[in-house]
């Protein structure tokens, strides 16, 4: 599969890497990019992401069988709109958002309207790292890639996009965009929120001069995805409010059971609930991680 033309819209951690992807496996003739800052432009032509990047987003998408969205996922709308009169009739839009059921409820029908189609994705790679500068070719291997087609959507295009994600190395999976948000919530918007909460709390300037200088690796791994664009998360837990305060709940129950059996000095109620973290997580090591964490 070869593309003539892809548009990234948003070039950072992941649409640089897509476009790194892309031009290193020959997947598209030609990849152009748009960005929001004058700077960008050579920047992301010196880095090798793109063969051409502009400011003018009608420009960018203009003649485009391919766009993908790499923007926070409260820009993706307006950029839509602003992008509709150049979009090419049956030209395929896609996203790397960490939610889909807004962002397909918004954007499968604009797309429509220009005679487009809108497939969503979530590539679940990245890292706490930002910008172009980040990217690397090999950010998506042997990552899960999440497709999320509705009955609105066209078989071909569906195809294409699972080819997409499949050429650059990925597992692709297909869910419904409302399951996707219910198992990212816990997965993936969870464990951020709850590395920023105890970052916060070990970090507040408030708390004894001595207690950074005591977080060592334990600390620095737990908290690592803390160091994430707060931007880029406040999108998508506002998004994702539903699953996202659902998993919170989840996750406070369970600390109140591990509060209550450390307060009644239940060693063997606090052994069998670390035994089977430890258990299931060494399983899921050995059987799913990926070498492309988000």
């Amino acid at each position: 599969m070869r593309w003539e033309k892809v548009t990234l819209v948003g070039i950072g951690l992941l649409g640089g890497s897509l476009g790194l992807a892309l031009r290193q496996r020959g997947l598209a003739r030609q990849v152009t990019g748009y960005v929001r800052r004058a700077a960008s432009v050579a920047e992301c032509q010196q880095l090798g992401i793109v063969e051409r990047a502009t400011l003018d987003i009608e420009e960018a998408v203009r003649g485009a069988e391919l766009v993908i969205l790499g923007t926070p996922l409260a820009q993706m709308r307006p950029l839509a709109e602003r992008m509709l009169p150049a979009l090419e009739a049956n030209a395929i839009v896609t996203d790397v958002g960490s939610a889909k059921a807004a962002v397909v409820a918004e954007l499968e029908p604009m797309a429509g309207r220009a005679g487009a189609v809108f497939v969503g994705s979530h590539p679940m790679a990245g890292a706490e790292k930002m910008g172009a500068a980040a990217a690397r070719a090999d950010l998506f291997q042997n990552a899960v890639c999440i497709v999320t087609p509705t009955p609105r959507t066209p078989a071909s295009a569906r195809e294409r996009v699972v080819d997409l994600w499949t050429a650059l190395g990925m597992r692709v999976l297909e869910l419904t965009p409302e399951k996707h948000d219910e198992l990212v919530a816990l997965c993936s918007h969870l464990p951020h929120l709850a590395a920023a909460t105890l970052a916060g709390l070990v970090l507040d300037p408030a708390q004894p001069r001595e207690l950074p200088l005591l977080c060592a690796t334990g600390f620095r791994d737990t908290t690592r995805v803390a160091s994430g664009s707060p931007e880029m998360w406040r999108d998508i837990a506002l998004a994702n409010r539903g699953p996202v305060s659902a998993a919170i709940s989840r996750y406070i129950d369970r600390l109140r059971d591990l509060q209550e059996a450390i307060h009644r000095g239940d060693g063997a109620a606090l052994e069998a609930f670390l035994a089977e973290a430890r258990e299931r997580r060494d399983r899921w090591q050995a059987q799913n991680a990926s070498p492309s964490p988000e």
